[in-house]
């Protein structure tokens, strides 16, 4: 068990669940609307190597994130900025919501958190996508002692900025949270960035590139006895 440890936070998207279950009910939105996306997923790409590019001057740096995420797509697709906005949070953002409904976590998960908080750990959760719809159809909600969302903090994970922010709201020091994702790029080099200790899932394959986690896992029931063992 890591030493000192006061709180563990979580990402959302293919932590608590798996990413294949939404991917598959995604297929259809994903052809239809082929265009769209990949000029929504170049906008976020383009906003984290803006991120990258002035972390070491301006680490805690925010932008209006829906303003700045709803140009890069309107320039792709030559439409108006407003109009994509509105198209982003009604496809994508309220949109994907209801897939949740038939989504389940993985085994464990809700058993394990309430476990932790039991023990006393504060709990957190921080997405880069809106998590409290989802939360709730996952069966999930009322588990936090808070929940965010790097978009409206202004800075996509791995920036240092949502991570100093989750650490704010739990009211503990970076170093001792313990923060669990299933991406290195992400999840573990961001946490790492900010001075937490980190969790990897990692259930698909060994990774033997990108920032070294202090523990990694396959199976919940893993995480639970590294904790509380």
């Amino acid at each position: 068990m890591l030493q000192g440890i006061s709180a563990v936070a979580f990402d959302l998207d293919g932590t608590l669940y798996p990413n294949y279950r939404l991917n598959i009910r995604l297929l259809p939105f994903l052809f239809w609307r082929c265009r769209f996306m990949l000029a929504f997923g170049r906008a976020r790409n383009i906003i984290r190597l803006e991120q990258e590019a002035q972390a070491a001057a301006q680490p805690f740096s925010r932008i209006d994130f829906y303003d700045r995420q709803a140009q890069l797509v309107a320039g792709q697709l030559k439409a108006q900025k407003e109009e994509i906005r509105k198209k982003i949070d009604r496809l994508i953002y309220r949109g994907w919501e209801p897939l949740f409904r038939k989504i389940k976590p993985f085994p464990h998960v809700k058993e394990i958190l309430g476990e932790l908080k039991a023990a006393g750990m504060k709990l957190g959760l921080l997405s880069d996508f809106p998590p409290d719809i989802k939360l709730e159809y996952l069966g999930l909600s009322g588990l936090w002692d808070t929940v965010l969302c790097t978009e409206s903090i202004g800075a996509l994970k791995p920036a240092i900025l949502p991570f100093r922010e989750l650490a704010n709201a739990l009211g503990c020091p970076p170093e001792q949270i313990l923060y669990v994702g299933n991406s290195r790029r992400y999840d573990v080099e961001g946490a790492k960035r900010s001075g937490m200790k980190a969790a990897f899932l990692n259930i698909w394959f060994p990774v033997i590139t990108g920032v070294k986690a202090d523990f990694t896992f396959r199976d919940y029931r893993k995480l639970r006895n590294f904790m509380l063992q």
